[in-house]
């Protein structure tokens, strides 16, 4: 029982500040494997006042979906992404899988104020205070998402179009003989890191302004787009 569940597990059920009570965070968690690594990461992040969009890899065991979707119904916070794709690795699957839990969450009725992306692999370092704290005294208004222009050693990535392939029931990306068009608005690529910590206002950009929907567009067919999609977009001009 759900009861149960939250008593054995020890989930916290209540805020532990006034000032974590009144400053809400979303995360997005993508998982594919290893059920109770993802159990002991929810439950380490896990704070009653978040939201928690959870994508599961369509291609994982029935099994492994029922259990996280039982766990899943024991909060009102926590859902399951409502479209959910078959990720590869490095392909556009893992980039598309965030974007679906964005539009999720900006339709929800918890006002928050970042979004922290993570997968089933991460654990935090710091408490939920302390990630607040930061985010406050560093970054008040600003999204992390650290990256340099493109360096000449990956610039294959966008340079020439990659497709996916399977081997041996394996999924992969691959290059093909075709050179890419230049990116649309006449956009600067920036390389960084696949995860960050965005603002709300910046997630309502990205999913409607028409610069943000040319660039994921264009990126359909490049390798490891989540790379160089998010902080392209958090270096134009405003």
């Amino acid at each position: 029982s759900c009861p149960t569940l939250l008593k054995t597990l020890h989930f916290i059920t209540k805020p532990l500040s006034e000032e974590e009570g009144n400053f809400s965070l979303a995360y997005i968690i993508t998982i594919h494997k290893e059920l109770e690594m993802f159990v002991r990461l929810l439950r380490a992040v896990y704070m009653p006042q978040n939201i928690y969009c959870i994508h599961i890899d369509e291609k994982s065991p029935r099994d492994y979906k029922t259990a996280v979707q039982n766990l899943v119904s024991c909060f009102e916070n926590i859902f399951i992404s409502s479209k959910r794709e078959h990720v590869v690795y490095a392909g556009f699957s893992r980039l598309q899988a965030d974007i679906n839990c964005m539009r999720d969450l900006v339709s929800s009725k918890v006002q928050w104020n970042y979004v922290i992306n993570l997968c089933g692999q991460d654990y935090p370092l710091k408490t939920n205070r302390e990630i607040i704290q930061y985010l406050k005294s560093k970054w008040n208004g600003k999204n992390i998402t650290p990256g340099i222009l493109q360096p000449l050693h990956v610039r294959h990535r966008t340079e020439v179009s990659y497709r996916e392939f399977l081997h041996s029931g394996v999924p992969y990306v691959y290059p093909a003989k075709v050179r890419k068009a230049q990116p649309p608005h006449n956009l600067t690529i920036y390389f960084g890191s696949a995860y960050y910590i965005l603002t709300r206002a910046f997630v309502h950009f990205t999913l409607s302004d028409a610069r943000a929907k040319a660039l994921l567009e264009w990126s359909r067919d490049t390798y490891s787009p989540d790379e160089h999609y998010w902080v392209t977009l958090n270096r134009l001009p405003g």
